[in-house]
């Protein structure tokens, strides 16, 4: 980055943003069909709900927490039960 232009982003910096916002429109259109799935078949939420023991970190090293991943599994099906 320049002292020229404080607003200039770094080729690296572009990348994480471009998969940032990947990221969030999936999560949107993931979240969206479910939602839908949910309200016709409220039993899946429940099948969800018990594969999540499978559910783990692909990060290596201390970076590593399982249990993170899951609980952020479990918020999103917690708030599809919401709305279902």
């Amino acid at each position: 980055m320049s002292a020229s232009d404080p607003t200039e982003t770094l080729p690296d910096t572009i990348g994480v943003i471009a998969a940032r916002r990947r990221e969030m429109a999936v999560e949107h259109i993931l979240f969206g069909a479910l939602r839908h799935l949910a309200g016709r078949h409220p039993e899946m939420l429940d099948e969800l709900d018990a594969s999540l023991a499978h559910l783990w970190d692909q990060s290596e090293g201390t970076a590593r927490d399982d249990e993170a991943v899951r609980d952020i599994a479990r918020r999103f099906i917690k708030s599809l039960r919401a709305e279902a």
